[in-house]
């Protein structure tokens, strides 16, 4: 049995769940809910640089560590205070329901709700 270090979950995540609604034109409009709060950590795995428009954003991309939550989805997201995390991959590692290993991308240039 491996046990984590006390504080390694520190930082409070709310996981925002999808909500989608009709745009008035025969489309749909994406927006997000705050869901429950989770408490995890968030590990830095490097980054890559987009071109977008001519011009290069760097979005971060992450490994967040949460105890274990079944439903996550990758059509879900973290948000950390102001900070927004599409969730790209949620993974329970050893199979034995205890922890969710999450690979997500930070979303620049959107603002907080």
């Amino acid at each position: 049995m491996t046990h984590r270090p006390l504080g390694a979950r520190r930082r409070r995540f709310v996981l925002e769940l999808p909500v989608d609604e009709p745009d008035g034109f025969g489309g749909r409009i994406r927006r997000y809910v705050a869901g429950p709060i989770l408490w995890g950590s968030l590990e830095a795995l490097g980054s890559r640089a987009p071109s977008r428009g001519g011009r290069t954003d760097r979005s971060g991309l992450y490994r967040v560590g949460l105890r274990y939550r079944s439903g996550v989805t990758p059509a879900m997201r973290l948000a950390d205070g102001p900070r927004r995390f599409t969730i790209r991959a949620a993974d329970d590692p050893d199979g034995r329901r205890r922890d969710l290993v999450c690979e997500v991308e930070e979303v620049i240039g959107e603002a907080a709700p």
